[in-house]
């Protein structure tokens, strides 16, 4: 095992730009996962400490072993495919030994790791079968298997569960944890699924049209933020964005106010009379008694003074757009009604509001997150 060093990578084909400058360090066992949506350059960066690409500039380090123009063959490094390249015409015990048999591992040493990696992802019965014969799941633990069994320094993993239907993905999202935590050897995974990435990842590297946007443990992306790109990407239902004018005391979202929490009035004194984004997960969208409100007796413009909703602390009048029950929870697809701008609110399992409905919801101020309109970075980390 070893830790995995990159810096100042950068990969450019003819005039465009691949990766840009992406340096991080990967220490010894850890598992990273690396997350954006596609085209972001994810692969091209596995693929380039895989040694199956190479940088057009910078460094890569395995170790302390420097693998600039070293090939794919002497890495050391075990990487298992979105599509799993396993033989067809190989049984599983034959396509768990391939890696050893190419290395010239002897027939003992062979058959014993063999199966002992059998056991360990529970494919043991499996191994006089061929690939034909078995599941999605099954292949998928094979093609692990067979990277595990060569015992690298590091493990490369490309999408490997995107294959897997929901429940299979779930199940075999938690088997390769536990794997993980037994064998303890080098990971980085590649996934543009935020749910597996926060799952899995000892630390979350999110990317963006080839650059890094934020590298930190799952929690901490999560609860801070560096931009609205993160801030978006990471969380289902997505963080709700909310386009504001700051007037001091109050934030100005369409024709409706929300009071500024003291704590973020210091933070925001030179940001009088200026655009910002407001940020808010649809969990910090309730009100008083956690159910929300569907009595509408009053429109929103009932409210109105000059075109402008006075003063309502943390409250905003929404318009149902669709209503989705989700078993222990049910998601309200709702939008501002003078601007349609959409808004998430998670609401209790037993709510029963329809489409049309005119609702109102509070938000949790201590929640907020303010972004630079401009360049969509957290105001306050």
């Amino acid at each position: 095992m070893a830790n995995v060093r990159l810096e100042g990578i950068t990969r450019k084909y003819n005039n465009a730009t691949a990766i840009e400058d992406i340096s991080f360090e990967v220490p010894d066992g850890q598992f990273w996962v690396m997350v954006g949506p596609s085209g972001c350059g994810k692969s091209t960066i596995l693929r380039t400490i895989a040694g199956l690409d190479t940088q057009s500039s910078g460094n890569l380090y395995i170790g302390n072993t420097l693998m600039n123009g070293i090939p794919a063959r002497a890495r050391d490094v075990a990487m298992v495919f979105q599509n799993y390249a396993l033989y067809p015409h190989m049984t599983v015990a034959k396509n768990l030994a391939f890696g050893l048999r190419m290395r010239g591992t002897d027939a003992k040493t062979m058959q014993e790791r063999v199966e002992t990696v059998a056991r360990s992802l529970d494919i043991a019965h499996l191994l006089d079968r061929k690939p034909k014969q078995l599941s999605g799941g099954q292949q998928q633990r094979v093609a692990l298997g067979r990277a595990i069994a060569r015992q690298p320094q590091v493990f490369l993993l490309d999408e490997p569960l995107s294959n897997l239907d929901a429940q299979l993905r779930d199940d075999t999202r938690a088997e390769l944890k536990q794997l993980h935590q037994q064998v303890g050897i080098t990971t980085i995974y590649v996934t543009h699924d935020q749910v597996e990435a926060m799952t899995l990842a000892d630390q979350i590297v999110v990317l963006n049209r080839g650059q890094i946007q934020q590298i930190g443990d799952p929690q901490t992306i999560y609860a801070r933020p560096a931009n609205l790109m993160v801030a978006t990407f990471l969380g289902n239902p997505p963080m709700n964005i909310l386009h504001a004018t700051y007037t001091g005391e109050v934030f100005q979202v369409g024709n409706q106010s929300l009071s500024c929490p003291p704590a973020l009035q210091e933070k925001l004194q030179l940001r009088q009379g200026q655009g910002v984004e407001l940020g808010i997960r649809p969990e910090h969208i309730t009100n008083k008694d956690e159910k929300l409100n569907t009595e509408n007796e009053q429109e929103p413009e009932a409210f109105c003074r000059d075109g402008v909703l006075p003063l309502q602390h943390s409250l905003l009048i929404v318009e149902v757009k669709l209503v989705e029950p989700l078993g222990r929870e049910t998601l309200i697809r709702a939008n501002l009604p003078a601007s349609g701008v959409p808004l998430n609110i998670q609401a209790a399992s037993d709510w029963r509001g329809h489409s049309g409905d005119r609702i109102s919801v509070q938000l949790d101020l201590n929640q907020l997150f303010v972004f630079d309109p401009t360049t969509g970075d957290a105001l306050f980390p």
